[in-house]
């Protein structure tokens, strides 16, 4: 016959056990595989809700590479890789990626114009009655720059972290009030569009691409507003994409072909944007 004592010591442990807990406040119920719909809710719930208490209505997105740092973080990583391999030259791992940061040190300048770009939104980001703020992936590289030009001029931008097998953490210029972590990339792709009044690309891979591709089907089908899609630096999205020989051989229509426009440079950016504005409606 059990005790007084040992009645309690029972009453104890059910209150410890996993299903006493409440459904929202445990972790290990709330990430069983039946859960997926409710977390993907969740996810486009939070951010949702916090950057409309804080009246953010108006976004200019910025993708880019992860691998394009600053001239003096570039001129750092290949002078490191470059005494690494004199200790080990017969190393093919670092050579190969003393090469890669060889290469990339050449991208330091879009660093420079996105960081650029983002101060002009920040310091003349007013259009038609709307605030723009700036929105990035929030991690390192072209979103770094970003999110630091928004942050040395005074202004908040945001920042959509995503988790990733190597953990990519957030850069240290994202506004810690909208510094979010999604671990879904659709929900996270659309937080970036939902808000969008303009999309301005810097030269990337699959990540910047994938992204990129998504706004550009989104408006071809009428699915998002026509906005301005800037690709900066020519050289390299001509290369890199020829959209022309995609319309020559007819899987997009000639049209199709100004949905997007070339920049340089950030106030060539800028001013696309601005002229764009003046003849369409941001509401």
């Amino acid at each position: 016959m059990n005790t007084k004592d040992d009645l309690y010591k029972q009453v104890l442990k059910l209150r410890k056990s996993g299903a006493y807990r409440k459904a929202y406040t445990d972790a290990k119920f709330i990430n069983r595989d039946e859960l997926r719909p409710l977390r993907l809710h969740l996810e486009l719930l939070k951010p949702e809700m916090i950057l409309s208490e804080h009246g953010v209505k108006s976004t200019i997105v910025i993708f880019g590479s992860a691998r394009i740092w600053s001239m003096e973080e570039s001129e750092e990583r290949v002078q490191s890789l470059r005494k690494m391999f004199k200790k080990n030259p017969l190393d093919n791992s670092l050579k190969k990626k003393l090469k890669a940061a060889m290469i990339l040190l050449k991208s330091h300048v879009y660093y420079e114009e996105a960081k650029k770009f983002s101060e002009l939104v920040s310091e003349n980001g007013s259009l038609g009655g709307h605030k723009f703020i700036v929105v990035t992936g929030g991690g390192p590289g072209i979103m770094e720059a970003a999110n630091r030009g928004a942050y040395e001029s005074g202004s908040k931008s945001i920042g959509l972290n995503i988790t990733l097998p190597m953990e990519q953490g957030p850069n240290p210029y994202v506004s810690p009030e909208f510094c979010f972590r999604f671990h879904y990339f659709a929900i996270r792709k659309m937080h970036f569009v939902m808000r969008a009044k303009a999309l301005v690309v810097f030269p990337g891979g699959f990540g910047t691409m994938d992204e990129l591709f998504e706004v550009l089907t989104l408006v071809q089908t009428g699915k998002k507003r026509k906005l301005p899609i800037i690709l900066v630096g020519k050289e390299y999205w001509k290369k890199a994409i020829n959209f022309k020989a995609v319309a020559e051989h007819g899987y997009i229509s000639e049209e199709d072909l100004s949905l997007f426009q070339y920049a340089e440079t950030a106030e060539e950016a800028w001013k696309i944007i601005v002229d764009f504005y003046k003849k369409h409606s941001l509401h």
